[in-house]
């Protein structure tokens, strides 16, 4: 679906199709557990979401060189963008390469190459969100964030993702307080499998400004009256719940009613080389499973431009929210 959109939520490395993978993993001599790509799409079946942390980790081993990061980044890139994207705010997950002997600055530098020509080549603008591994320690983000700081003029922001349960945002206050004294934005996971206690602890220990997920703020009223009165986003991934079996089937999501709750909602896809879809592709499957109309996918489409990290770019955003108010729906 083509309606102008922002994506706030979606790991560049997963968005590794299987042909790029196998491709990467030729050009560094990483010998890959399968026979081809038909029988890696195979193992995109997920029991849960440690299930697909497994693989989603294990595949970046054919990631070396800044290169790869440019080649992976262009290539979400240059698909977002026949979706409709015309801003997308990017995770990437630097322990997850510093742990393989990647330095970070090969990261962030390969992956801001693709950035920094996105307007010209795919007509999409971009910010970059440095996540910490919530299972690593809060020692290990903070270290991070330190390598990171040569970098800082092309990171926006920071985010919390990987397991949640059993890690619960309060274990990065330090670094979140490091992050913001740096005039760095903050979001994080919390509330996918999580509890909703998490929620208001990424909130106000963390001091988010907008819940990455936030499935499950529907169990706790407060919680939801709160996030309507402070208008706080929530990046909602719905194939993601899907394939990692936080909701059934998608005609059970819950999507419809925290819209009719009045919650901040925008759609993503996540990991969307895993999970069965790009962003567009999300559109299309919440209007077709959950019936959604043109006036409730065009607010999905308003919000994801309102909860965007662009005030620096005011204009920009403007323009934005007036192609999704003058889009036509087939």
């Amino acid at each position: 679906m083509h309606v102008p959109k922002a994506e706030l939520h979606l790991h560049i490395e997963g968005t590794l199709e299987p042909d790029l993978a196998f491709a990467l993993a030729a050009r560094n001599g990483v010998e890959l557990p399968y026979a081809d790509t038909e029988e890696l799409r195979r193992a995109y079946l997920f029991e849960d979401l440690q299930s697909f942390l497994d693989l989603y980790y294990g595949l970046m081993a054919v990631l070396h060189t800044e290169a790869d990061f440019e080649e992976l980044a262009d290539a979400y890139l240059a698909r977002a963008a026949q979706q409709g994207v015309r801003h997308a705010e990017i995770f990437f997950d630097p322990q997850a390469h510093t742990a393989r002997g990647v330095g970070i600055g090969t990261v962030i530098e390969g992956l801001g190459r693709a950035l920094d020509r996105s307007v010209e080549r795919h007509g999409v603008s971009t910010r970059l969100i440095m996540c910490f591994l919530r299972d690593e320690s809060a020692e290990s983000a903070l270290a991070t964030l330190d390598a990171a700081k040569p970098y800082l003029h092309r990171i926006t922001g920071i985010g919390l993702d990987s397991a949640e349960v059993g890690h619960p945002p309060v274990k990065f206050r330090e670094v979140y307080e490091a992050a913001a004294a740096l005039g760095l934005r903050r979001v994080a996971h919390a509330g996918e499998e999580g509890p909703p206690e998490y929620i208001t602890e990424a909130l106000d220990v963390l001091g988010v400004e907008r819940i990455d997920h936030g499935l499950r703020c529907v169990e706790d009223p407060v919680l939801v009256e709160r996030l309507v009165r402070d208008r706080v986003p929530l990046t909602l991934c719905p194939l993601s719940n899907v394939r990692l079996r936080a909701v059934d089937v998608l005609e059970s999501h819950p999507l419809p009613a925290m819209l009719s709750a009045g919650l901040m909602c925008t759609v993503n896809s996540d990991d969307p080389a895993y999970f069965g879809g790009y962003v567009g592709d999300t559109f299309h499957a919440v209007h077709e499973a959950l019936g959604l109309g043109p006036e409730q996918l065009r607010e999905l489409a308003r919000n994801s431009f309102l909860a965007s990290f662009l005030e620096d770019d005011e204009g920009l955003r403007e323009r934005y929210l007036a192609e999704v108010a003058a889009y036509e729906f087939d």
